[in-house]
């Protein structure tokens, strides 16, 4: 009885890592498509990169892994017009918007 409650756990254990897994290839591909939304805005990753005082090398690495550094929201948003909200909602909840 105890091998099946062992295996009934780590199938459990398995799915919900799996699940986590999911949820963070989600997040970094919604962060691309803001990412990518912002250098559309001003005319590519360069001019993103010039606008906030950034090489186009840590542009691109951060939309290629689909990170933007907390302390870049903002200036990202300022140069943009696309919303921190949308850049890192994870740090500035859309409940705030709406506040």
């Amino acid at each position: 009885m105890s091998d099946t409650m062992v295996l009934t756990f780590s199938c459990t254990f398995v799915s919900v890592r799996r699940m986590d897994h999911d949820v963070k290839q989600q997040i970094k591909q919604e962060r691309r498509a803001a990412l990518s939304a912002a250098c559309d805005a001003v005319g590519g990753v360069a001019k993103l990169a010039e606008l906030i005082g950034k090489t186009h090398a840590h542009v691109s690495t951060w939309k290629q892994r689909g990170m933007i550094p907390p302390e870049m929201a903002i200036p990202i948003e300022r140069a943009s017009g696309v919303s921190r909200q949308i850049l890192r909602p994870d740090l500035y909840p859309i409940e705030e918007i709406r506040a």
